[in-house]
Order: structure tokens, then C-alpha cells, then sequence
């Protein structure tokens, strides 16, 4: 993260002492949020989606309407207080749900949530002697340029190798990189690792190149407990679910030594939509995330629905007060199987609960009344065993998806698209496929 004026080292500053502020004194947090308030509405007011809005008031943000993803997504450049050309760095959405979203972010953009993440990761990352890998693309979504900022900002030293440029970094000089550099830490997407993982069985080296690797930080998909608990026993390593948020947003919630996710509240206001009912974000509240960035300078968001149901806890052991949330997904995340409903995270939690399996693809029929399960195996695993756990699979969709496979087949190999991960990844489009109109025979 480059700063190169005086300005920018004065905000960088403030953020800082305002990301890092406890929050526990209910008057310190009230103040702090009126005036992050204050500054965001103002920002907005200069946007055409919210050119009508009055001077900022507790009891007007109380009344406005929360922004819809749908609308954002309907009418990007409506919610942009700057030109397109205006920003430091351009970034799009991945468009796995709909078309990608023209995102530019300012200097001011790139500080904020840098910041506000560095300082988060502060305790599981500074100061512990960590050489970080980035095996993650740098393209048009923002993953990898972010944490080459928290590394920076944490003063980690780091190196951004992304094993899908063709012609420019490959497994061969990643694992050359790799005996050189000896990283400690990962900052992975969970499909990457889990090829990643399959190349170095098969040649026999993730003994040796795990021994310098103590911590997997997983990001830029969704990853389940189930998935984190067996790349950490392949990999001996703690594996955390790194963050969550989205391209328009910025970060919202990342991990702790725990593996909890903390929203980052001295960074956004957060409340919880419960049918129409809004209410502030608090432990023990369930309903979908509202959030208002209070630092988005390209693009000033109010109330912005993400639409993902969520849970929110308190009381985590690594004693942060910020409520831990648990994000659910939302029902059109979903893929209609065999009657069923399915999210990522629900099958994913059944398929990673047997571990020894290194990828996924669901082939269906058009009408989804067909369904076959097509499991990658880990090297050297014990096929006569497959039988077994064939059973296991059928029986845990049957329990908590409702329904049964039509056939689970073990595989050698499955297209890398399956896991190529960031945003190269739609597990709509790369982790199913159509196969006709009938059952197969």
C-alpha cells in the first residue's frame, strides 16, 4: 500500500486510531458513528441515486430505505460519487450472479479497507516472523491487491503467485519459488489449495513444502468447517475462513485466531433486516446484513441490503467484543437438485465431511430429477474403501440436504475449472454440468 502525499498518511492515521478505538464505552460508539454518519451521507448526497436526500438526521438514515444489491447491480454508475476514470484502481464483480458491476475505488477506498483489515489480522499476523504466498489472481476483482497491502502495511514479507497465468507461473516455479522463499503462510483460495494439494501428493512433495506452512488463510470462495478441518490435517496447519465481503462493500467481517468472523464495526454500521423490520446489529440477532460503509469514498452506500441471511454471536474466547457472524447464504445462491434447494456451503459441508476427497461436479439433467456426484480421490487412497463411503455420502445428503444421489462415482481427475478458484470460479458454472434431457443409461 504506496501513500504518496501527506494527506494520505493523515488519513491513513486517522482510520487507524478509528478502526483500532474500543468500542465497549455505548457513548464513544454512538459519537463515532454520528459523525461517520454525517461524512458518508453527505458523500452520498452527491450521487444520483441519492441526489435527493435532505441534511443527515439519526431519525432520516432511521427512515431511508435500505439500498437493494439488485438495484446496485441494476444501476452501478447511478451509486458513483466519481467518474469512472476518476478512481486509483478500477475493479468488476465477478459477475457469478448477475452482470459484473463496474467498481473504481479511490487512494482514500484503498487506505480504508486495507487498514481496517490489516489491523484486524494484526494479532495472527505481525510480528511472528511470517513470509506470506498469495496464490491468488490480481485481475479485475481486488483479493490479491488487498492482501499485498495488508502484508505491506503489517510489514510481511510476501510474494503474489497465481498458478493460472498461463505462461507466466506454473505449479513447477511455484514449487521453485516455494523451496526458496519457504512461506509460512498461505493466502489461498480453497479450490487452489485443494489442486495445489493434489499436485504435491502425486509428486510426492507436500511433506516437505508443508513443513514451513503454518497457517492457511482461506479466501475469494466459500469455504465450510468441514473443508478447513481436513487441508488442515493434510497440511498439519491452522486454516482460517479469512473474510467476508464484497467487491462493492469492501470487508466486512474477517477471522480471528479462532476461526470466527468478526464484523469490522469501527469500519461500517451493520444492522439486521428482519422481514421490513431494521434493527442495529447486535449478538444474538438473526435476519439479513444491512451495512453503510462509513469509508467508501468512490461509491458512498446507505443501508446496503447484501441480502445474505446471517447469524450474529458474541462471548468469542480470543476476547474481541465485535459480534461474530455466521453468514448463511442466500436461497438464490441456491441450485435447485433433485427437488431440493442446494447452497455451496451445504453440499460442500457434506462432501469435505469425508475427507480424502480433492474436488467435486454435479452432473443433472436439465429438470434437476437426475443427479450424479462425481468425487476427485486423494492420491494413494484406498479405493476398496470407496464402498463405504459412498454409503456415508448418500447418508448425509439424505439427512441434511433431502435427497439421494442417483449414483456417486470416484474419479481420478476433474476438470480444473472445478477448482481454479478466485474469480475464475462460479460454482454454478465450473461444479455442475448438464448432461441431457434424460437419465443417463
Amino acid at each position: 500500500m504506496k501513500i504518496h502525499s501527506r494527506s494520505g498518511l493523515d488519513f491513513m492515521e486517522r482510520i487507524q486510531r478509528e478502526v483500532t478505538a474500543p468500542r465497549r464505552d455505548p457513548g464513544a460508539a454512538d459519537a463515532h458513528y454520528a459523525a461517520k454518519l454525517t461524512e458518508v451521507w453527505e458523500r452520498a448526497r452527491q450521487t444520483p441515486a441519492y441526489a435527493a436526500l435532505g441534511p443527515y438526521s439519526a431519525a432520516a438514515f432511521r427512515d431511508l430505505p435500505t439500498t437493494s444489491k439488485d438495484a446496485l447491480k441494476a444501476h452501478p454508475l447511478a451509486y458513483l460519487r466519481v467518474p469512472v476514470d476518476a478512481g486509483l484502481k478500477y475493479y468488476q464483480t465477478t459477475g457469478t450472479t448477475g452482470v459484473p458491476t463496474p467498481t473504481p475505488r479511490t487512494a482514500r477506498d484503498m487506505i480504508a479497507n486495507t487498514v481496517s483489515v490489516a489491523e484486524a489480522w494484526r494479532p495472527i499476523l505481525a510480528d511472528h516472523g511470517h513470509r506470506a504466498l498469495i496464490l491468488l489472481p490480481s485481475d479485475i476483482v481486488p483479493v490479491a491487491d488487498l492482501m499485498v497491502g495488508v502484508c505491506e502495511f503489517l510489514q510481511v514479507p510476501h510474494v503474489k503467485a497465481y498458478p493460472y497465468t498461463t505462461g507466466i507461473s506454473d505449479w513447477d516455479r511455484i514449487i521453485g519459488l516455494w523451496e526458496v522463499f519457504r512461506p509460512t503462510t498461505l493466502f489461498v483460495a480453497p479450490g487452489v489449495l485443494l489442486e495445489l494439494t493434489q499436485v504435491l501428493k502425486r509428486r510426492g512433495l507436500l511433506p516437505k513444502l508443508s513443513a514451513s506452512v503454518d497457517l492457511l488463510m482461506l479466501l475469494g470462495e466459500v469455504s465450510t468447517p468441514e473443508l478447513r478441518a481436513m487441508t488442515g490435517r493434510w497440511w498439519n496447519a491452522r486454516v482460517y475462513d479469512a473474510s467476508y465481503g464484497s467487491t462493492e462493500s469492501g470487508t466486512l467481517a474477517v477471522c480471528c485466531a479462532e476461526d470466527r468472523l468478526h464484523l469490522l464495526r469501527g469500519a461500517h454500521y451493520f444492522e439486521i433486516a428482519d422481514g421490513d423490520t431494521v434493527r442495529p446489529a447486535a449478538a444474538g440477532r438473526d435476519g439479513r446484513l444491512v451495512v453503510t460503509p462509513l469509508n467508501n469514498d468512490a461509491r458512498p452506500l446507505l443501508r446496503l441490503d447484501m441480502g445474505d441471511e446471517v447469524s450474529l454471536t458474541g462471548d468469542c474466547p480470543c476476547g474481541d467484543d465485535a459480534p461474530v457472524v455466521t453468514v448463511h447464504g442466500r436461497d438464490s445462491d441456491g441450485t435447485r437438485i433433485k427437488g431440493s434447494r442446494v447452497r455451496t456451503r451445504d453440499l460442500e459441508g457434506v462432501v469435505y465431511a469425508d475427507s480424502g476427497v480433492m474436488g467435486y461436479l454435479i452432473e443433472t439433467v436439465e429438470d434437476g430429477s437426475w443427479a450424479r456426484l462425481l468425487l476427485e480421490r486423494e492420491p494413494g487412497t484406498d479405493r476398496d474403501a470407496e464402498a463405504g463411503r459412498d454409503a456415508l455420502i448418500q447418508q448425509l445428503t439424505s439427512r441434511r440436504l433431502g435427497f439421494r444421489w442417483d449414483e456417486v462415482r470416484f474419479v481420478n481427475r476433474l476438470p480444473v475449472t472445478t477448482k481454479s478458484g478466485g474469480s475464475q470460479k462460479s460454482w454454478k458454472r465450473s461444479n455442475f454440468r448438464v448432461v441431457g434431457e434424460g437419465a443417463p443409461v
